[in-house]
C-alpha cells in the first residue's frame, strides 16, 4: 500500500508561500524521499485534469515550494500516483448511479476528482469545499478520510501494516 494522498487544487496553492507550518510540515513530507526504505515515501494521487488546475492555479509562482515543481520531483522519482482518464470513466460508469448523481453536492468540475481520490490507496484528501467533502465521506462502500487542515490528517503515518 502506497503512503499517497490526494490534495486539492486550493490546498496545493498554498504551498507556493506557506507561512503555516502544517503546510510546510505537509510539503516537507511530500519532499523528502526514503531512499533506505522506499515503500515509507510519499506518493501524491494525481489526474491529468488536476494536474491541469495546479498548473493554471500556479503558473505566476516561483521558487521550490511550488506545487508544479514538486509534481516534477515526484513524477521523477515515480512517487506521482497518476489515474488515467479512463480509470475515472470506469469507475464513473460503475459507481454514479442516478441515485448518487442526483445526491452529489460537489460541483461538475470536481466530480472527476471523486474517483481520484477513491481509486487511491489509502483514500486520503486534503480539501477546503465542504460540499466535496461531504461527497467523498458520503459516497457509498467507500470509508475516506478527507480535511482542510493537513494535522487533522494522518498522512505521515505508515499504513501499510494496517491494511494486513
Amino acid at each position: 500500500m502506497k503512503n499517497d494522498i490526494f490534495i486539492d487544487t486550493n490546498i496545493a496553492s498554498r504551498f507556493a508561500n506557506p507561512r503555516d507550518p502544517e503546510y510546510i510540515k505537509l510539503y516537507d513530507w511530500l519532499l523528502a524521499q526514503n531512499i533506505a526504505n522506499p515503500e515509507k515515501d510519499a506518493h501524491l494521487v494525481v489526474s491529468k485534469k488536476l494536474l491541469a488546475e495546479y498548473i493554471r492555479s500556479n503558473r505566476d509562482f516561483d521558487g521550490r515550494q511550488n506545487i508544479t515543481v514538486l509534481v516534477g520531483l515526484l513524477q521523477n522519482q515515480g512517487r506521482l500516483q497518476v489515474i488515467s482518464n479512463t480509470q475515472i470513466k470506469d469507475f464513473q460508469q460503475k459507481h454514479f448511479t442516478k441515485t448518487i448523481e442526483r445526491k452529489l453536492l460537489c460541483n461538475h468540475e470536481d466530480r472527476e476528482h471523486i474517483p481520484t481520490v477513491l481509486l487511491s490507496d489509502r483514500k486520503f484528501a486534503l480539501a477546503i469545499d465542504k460540499n466535496f467533502c461531504e461527497d467523498l465521506t458520503k459516497f457509498p462502500r467507500f470509508v475516506v478520510c478527507v480535511d482542510s487542515r493537513p494535522e487533522n490528517l494522518p498522512y505521515d503515518e505508515d499504513w501499510s501494516a494496517r491494511s494486513k
